[in-house]
């Protein structure tokens, strides 16, 4: 048998009578079995702390092993579902007093005795009441995979419509997904991206552009939306799209999050220099991006300058991006750099019902 975990569980004797009840199962009752059994860690291994390694290899490690080449169905759905529940509880109340309550639409729902309600495990999140679960594990690929809108919807079957409505329902709780602390020397610098009123068929403030366009004006300018980035050198990352480039946006967008244990490096904007003498972090100011002191060659802001590439290369497919859809963007790229290769289907699912990555470090 393998080693203890150190987690107390079922004992022995119990343990050989699930073993012998094993045999006694139907073939559709094997099968939720083995699901419910291949997502179980999902629910499982609160012991270990984000301290035992990186924050995007914590979160890749407490997500759910499944195979990619399985396509996902109600049932898998369900045992995500499951996890989900384990996890988080009543969605109305937050507690862990419930049962299972029959099933609806594919679905087990369950009952709350603090309560008295029911749901299911996509109630309150985007997910709930997204029809079609066959095609969720597909479309999650498409997410995966970062195509545009048009070849989502020829990949998974259906209308550009609904492929662009899944898109954002599938991005919602991710965008919000974010580290609520960074760890020992953390790099942040701001960057620009277009404003976009793609999508938008009237009022328009200036006249439109083409397939995301160029600005009317060289350098910085109000057609510039200022993005906050600040990244751990474990790679946890997190951002935001500010609403002015100052000091009470960048507060409200790192404050906390980055504090006096950490050791802080930036380009020496005026707003971000601001914010951290104001929360009164150790700031180190680098003479020229991309050249560190000599002396002190760990402090550096080399690692989100190549974040910024990465993000711009990436968002560079989608031809600009609507500004008011830039934070579901960003939680898309953080996403995907947070899970690595365990950016899977049912990993995915599992976050867009609002349990990601760094939702898992916290749990």
């Amino acid at each position: 048998m393998p080693p203890s975990s150190g987690v107390s569980g079922m004992d022995d004797a119990a343990f050989e009578q699930w073993l012998v009840a094993i045999g006694l199962l139907s073939g559709s009752q094997r099968q939720r079995a083995c699901e419910a059994l291949a997502f179980s860690e999902a629910s499982g291994d609160r012991e270990a702390g984000p301290q035992a390694a990186s924050a995007a290899a914590v979160a890749a490690k407490r997500l759910p092993a499944a195979d990619p080449t399985k396509p996902i169905d109600a049932a898998v759905v369900s045992a995500l579902g499951q996890s989900q529940v384990d996890r988080k509880g009543c969605p109305h109340c937050d507690s862990h007093e419930v049962v299972r309550w029959g099933r609806a639409s594919a679905l087990p729902r369950y009952r709350c005795k603090a309560c008295q309600r029911t749901f299911n495990a996509l109630t309150k999140t985007p997910l709930a009441h997204l029809r079609m679960k066959d095609k969720w594990g597909t479309y999650a690929t498409a997410i995966v995979d970062g195509i545009t809108v048009a070849k989502a919807a020829t990949r998974c079957g259906m209308s550009y419509k609904t492929a662009f409505r899944w898109r954002h329902r599938f991005l919602q709780s991710l965008s919000g997904d974010k580290p609520t602390a960074l760890s020992g020397i953390v790099e942040s610098d701001e960057t620009f991206i277009l404003e976009s009123f793609k999508g938008k068929r009237s009022d328009l403030p200036r006249k439109a552009r083409k397939r995301g366009g160029k600005s009317a004006k060289r350098g910085l300018s109000a057609e510039q939306i200022p993005v906050i980035v600040a990244r751990d050198r474990n790679g946890a990352t997190t951002d935001a799209v500010l609403p002015k480039l100052n000091r009470v946006s960048i507060a409200a967008a790192l404050g906390g999050v980055i504090t006096s244990a950490n050791e802080f490096c930036c380009d020496g904007g005026s707003a971000i220099v601001a914010f951290a003498r104001m929360a009164g972090i150790p700031t180190h100011i680098l003479p020229a991006p991309g050249k560190p002191n000599p002396s002190a060659p760990d402090f550096h802001i080399n690692n989100v300058n190549a974040y910024h590439g990465r993000l711009k290369e990436w968002l560079r497919r989608f031809h600009g991006v609507a500004t008011k859809n830039l934070p579901n963007y960003l939680g898309w790229r953080r996403t995907l750099e947070a899970m690595g290769d365990h950016a899977t289907q049912a990993n995915w699912i599992l976050g867009a019902m609002g349990t990601g990555p760094y939702q898992q470090i916290r749990l």
